[in-house]
């Protein structure tokens, strides 16, 4: 008679994963976020997980936690095998809808610059279904299911500069005739570019110590309307406000502008394969930056 030994049981394969995000990005929170769970779960993950193998992968404190040993041994492979595994469903997905092009980008970015640009895209590639998802932070292609990342940041694959500076309506910007002007006058800021401001005024008033008055806004789109409808002056970045300043529903009423580090950048996980939805549509956004560079002058 056969005897069949039992099988050892498999690890759990969500708690695998839970180990090897917070394992990589130092903290559970972080891990959580990525995962789309909370911290709570990716605990009681990593606690499964230690349960099941009879050791202790994280070192808790008051600080934090850190790897042991065993932990750091073994997350350089399941980092790999957790790439290779989000390749492979990438592939799948494109093999099974080669039509279908995912995009991750900024909330602004999704409403202000790509919106716009979507009519001309379909015209072009009417075969092409674009999806796009609204995020505050680019999300990590290797792991998570978009084809491309479309954010303000440093690096290679830059399709138009940064371009900071601020903008107002025209009724206001018959009130102001220099930088300094803007000492009376009411300041809308973006919370997410808090920094905007000292950094354009540090070159466009050097020694002044500018610090600007007025509401902060966590949607960009709101504070762009807000400009328009003259509640304020804004510091806009350029490919934001591109649209508003062609119909003339905001003007520059200086001319000193900032490019900063970086710029808006298209970026993929993986090579684009020739003719493939996802490189048609990086093509024309690459086009479109490039143009709307080079009509705003820059």
């Amino acid at each position: 008679m056969a005897v069949a030994p039992p099988r050892p049981k498999d690890l759990p394969l969500s708690a695998l994963r839970a180990f090897e995000a917070a394992a990589r990005l130092g903290s559970f929170a972080l891990a959580a976020a990525e995962l789309g769970v909370t911290p709570g779960a990716v605990t009681a993950h990593v606690k499964s997980l230690e349960a099941h193998l009879g050791s202790p992968l994280f070192q808790r404190s008051g600080r934090g936690v850190v790897l042991t040993p065993v932990g750091a041994r073994a997350l350089p492979e399941f980092t790999l095998a957790f790439d290779a595994l989000g390749a492979a469903v990438q592939v799948l997905r494109a093999e099974a809808a080669p039509r279908v092009v995912h995009i991750a980008t900024l909330p602004a970015l999704a409403q202000l610059w790509l919106s716009p640009r979507l009519p001309a895209l379909r015209a072009a590639a009417p075969e092409i279904e674009i999806s796009i998802t609204a995020m505050e932070q680019p999300p990590n292609l290797k792991r998570l299911p978009y084809d491309l990342s479309l954010f303000y940041g440093e690096g290679d694959q830059i399709i138009a500069p940064d371009v900071i500076f601020p903008v107002c309506s025209p009724s206001l910007a018959a009130r102001l005739r220099a930088p300094e002007d803007l000492a009376g006058m009411t300041c809308l800021t973006d919370a997410s570019w808090a920094q905007d401001w000292k950094t354009w005024a540090d070159v466009a008033m050097p020694g002044h110590n500018f610090a600007p008055r007025g509401p902060m806004f966590s949607l960009y789109a709101l504070a762009v309307e807000e400009a328009a409808g003259g509640a304020g002056v804004l510091m806009a970045h350029q490919a934001l406000v591109a649209s508003h300043l062609a119909a003339g529903a905001l003007v520059a009423p200086f001319a000193q502008r900032v490019t900063l580090p970086g710029g808006l950048r298209l970026w993929a996980a993986r090579p684009m394969r020739p003719g493939s939805a996802v490189q048609r549509a990086a093509r024309f956004l690459q086009v479109a930056g490039a143009r709307s560079s080079g009509e705003s002058g820059l």
